[in-house]
């Protein structure tokens, strides 16, 4: 299987910026988001008059409802100096590493303590600091696709090459053969994210041990480890009982980034952690490189108030089955019509087939019904889209007749389901 190494652009002539932020700028899935950004913000604004749409919005992991008042209640306790050194400057505070590293211990239980991670500014901040720990400018990036779509830009920040290995469709396991040919003498990362965004796949034991093994081979063969960083913030978003496994439980070189933007459900309160697995000969070194690098990219701390709420914050949850009840009205409602949609083991998004082979025709035949969803080319996974179930249950029946009139006008036109 061959695999995409990405692309590496040349500085234009004049060009009055540098030649890492005009990659990043022509980095496929980036300029489609931009693009879908405007055109969402254009359909939310209305139309005028009697073509005034009502806009069902299942694009991004926002919230659609006002916030837990025990997360606001948490925030505006946090916010109430007790000294003044509250707003000091502020690195990773003890008290938010040691309930964070408790809460840790009940997902991943490996005897996580505070001292094994760092505070970080959402997922973004983990994921970004730990790329540049572990692999210098011109090392490869390993990740499969669908990923999230901000991978490509975070790796090309960073000075790495991204490198891209469909997933096994339809389940989206990992292709492990796939990820075994693509590891080269200037591999230094595999990406992996479970659950998943966009495919809710949940990756068991098996493949986690068998990935492993892969790494552990490959670091032995190039003469240098390989590290994964594991994208985590979906790991208490669970449906249906099932575990969670972690790839830190089954390889020790694992740096696990997680978000408390997806479980509270409050994404503009930047506030996360990276950690490294207790026990770890490297950690030390590591850790002081996590220290360095977050103040050198611009302290990459979170606020002091956020810092001081995460042992309450810890307490509280989105409501899950809340979150089930919507996949399953939602699963259930796509399948009768004729989607092709598995029912997500976790995160909060649905990932069907799209009935015709042009997801972005698709998506924008929806669009025009006044439905925004994601389509696969954003997630370089042509014909497939993204369905949010962070929308209101209200927003899900209202858009459940445009969803049925869609897949009945692609058949009308003589498109039938792929």
């Amino acid at each position: 299987m061959q695999q995409d190494r990405g692309a590496s652009g040349t500085r234009l002539a004049g060009s009055a910026v540098s030649r890492r932020s005009q990659q990043i700028q022509a980095a496929a899935p980036f300029r489609m988001l931009f693009g879908f950004l405007r055109r969402r913000a254009a359909e939310e604004s209305g139309r005028p008059g009697d073509d005034a749409l009502e806009v069902l919005d299942f694009t991004f992991g926002d919230p659609h409802e006002l916030a837990m008042p025990a997360y606001v209640e948490a925030i505006r306790d946090a916010a109430v100096p007790r000294d003044d050194q509250w707003f000091a400057y502020k690195q990773s505070e003890e008290t938010a590493q040691d309930a964070a590293a408790a809460s840790l211990e009940r997902v991943v239980p490996l005897g996580w303590t505070g001292d094994n991670l760092r505070m970080t500014t959402g997922g973004f901040g983990a994921i970004t600091v730990a790329m540049k720990a572990v692999a210098d400018p011109g090392d490869e990036v390993v990740y499969t696709l669908p990923p999230w779509f901000l991978y490509e830009i975070l790796a090309i920040e960073a000075g790495l090459v991204p490198v891209k290995v469909p997933a096994l469709q339809p389940a989206f396991d990992l292709d492990l053969d796939a990820i075994a040919a693509a590891i080269t003498p200037r591999t230094r990362i595999v990406v992996v994210n479970t659950p998943n965004n966009p495919s809710g796949r949940i990756y068991p034991p098996a493949q986690l041990s068998a990935l492993a093994a892969i790494l552990e081979e490959a670091s032995a063969r190039h003469g240098h480890r390989i590290w994964i960083v594991s994208d985590e913030p979906y790991n208490r978003i669970v449906f249906d009982g099932k575990p969670f496994h972690s790839p830190s439980q089954f390889y020790r070189h694992t740096l696990l980034c997680y978000s408390y933007g997806k479980t509270l459900l409050a994404p503009g309160q930047r506030v996360g952690y990276l950690a490294v697995p207790p026990g770890l000969p490297e950690a030390p070194e590591l850790m002081d490189a996590i220290d360095s690098l977050q103040i050198a990219g611009g302290w990459l701390f979170p606020n002091a108030v956020m810092q001081y709420a995460v042992p309450d914050l810890e307490r509280l949850s989105i409501d899950i089955g809340g979150l089930e009840a919507k996949r399953d009205r939602l699963v259930g409602a796509l399948r009768e019509m004729g989607y092709e949609v598995a029912s997500p083991e976790g995160t909060f998004y649905l990932w069907p087939r799209s009935p015709v082979p042009d997801d972005e025709a698709f998506v924008a035949a929806l669009e025009r019904r006044g439905v925004l969803v994601m389509p696969g080319t954003l997630f370089e996974t042509p014909g497939w889209f993204r369905i949010c179930l962070t929308a209101t249950a209200e927003t899900i029946e209202a858009a459940i007749p445009h969803f049925r009139a869609a897949i009945d006008e692609a058949r009308r036109d003589g498109q039938p389901p792929v």
